[in-house]
């Protein structure tokens, strides 16, 4: 993840979720049954590619609904299928791309292949740029990180249902509030050091694969270091992007 400036938050929530589904199909997965509670807190560990790919699809309707899309023939649109241009399946991943209409510096990816690009992002940082951190986004998804953000925020919610309605019946599907919430919790997935340096290394092998331009991946993060400081205290469990930069342009040589 990266620093950014958000109402709520003080880091870019490049987030992604979801690893990739590899199994049941989206339709045959009843969201609000496996975010029931109680017996179901124990499926949080193992959790299904297609439950996960599931959950990942209804979390990103939730977010377009709640956000401004850009329309394709916008210019935020027009520019973001410029940069994507050629990008489709990526490593057995169907991508999808949006733009939100926000001053967020911001984008994430999901399961399903979700990716969304804030408008505030794009202002920001170059074409190149914008491809290193969609690179670092698909990154997540595919190294199996988000995967585990999505158990998280599965097991907090089954948490809370079981606490409030204990005794009492679970509705079949989730109202839109509780999607929302469970949607906000998987974009706003926070990664440990690790992780962060690993999709950052996927980022740069994504890169090469596609042959844009190697600098975008330490240039995007030494820019969010001039925007935003490079203090690990942003975030404190994650490098600094000044320091990410370094190793990244390490990799690049």
């Amino acid at each position: 993840m990266l620093p950014t400036v958000i109402p709520h938050m003080k880091q870019l929530a490049l987030v992604a979720a979801l690893a990739a589904c590899l199994a049941a199909p989206a339709q045959a997965f009843n969201l609000g049954s496996v975010l029931s509670a109680g017996s179901d807190l124990v499926k949080s560990a193992t959790l299904s590619d297609g439950e996960v790919k599931a959950m990942a699809a209804e979390a990103s309707k939730s977010m377009d609904r709640q956000n401004k899309v850009a329309a394709a023939g916008s210019a935020y649109g027009k520019r973001l299928n410029k940069i994507v241009q050629g990008l489709g399946n990526e490593d057995g991943l169907q991508l999808n791309f949006k733009v939100y209409q926000s001053k967020e510096v911001n984008a994430f990816a999901m399961a399903d292949g979700t990716v969304r690009v804030y408008s505030g992002l794009l202002d920001k940082m170059t074409d190149d740029e914008v491809r290193y951190v969609i690179g670092h986004e698909i990154g997540h998804v595919k190294l199996g990180h988000s995967k585990k953000a999505i158990q998280v925020a599965y097991a907090a919610s089954a948490a809370r249902k079981a606490a409030a309605g204990s005794g009492n019946n679970i509705a079949a599907s989730l109202s839109e509030s509780e999607l929302g919430d469970f949607a906000e919790q998987i974009v706003h997935a926070q990664f440990s050091q690790s992780q962060e340096s690993d999709a950052d290394a996927y980022a740069v092998e994504f890169l090469k694969r596609h042959n844009y331009n190697l600098q975008g991946a330490p240039a995007a993060l030494r820019k969010l270091a001039a925007l935003f400081g490079n203090e690990g205290s942003v975030l404190a469990s994650h490098p600094a992007p000044g320091d990410r930069a370094d190793k990244v342009e390490k990799l690049i040589k």
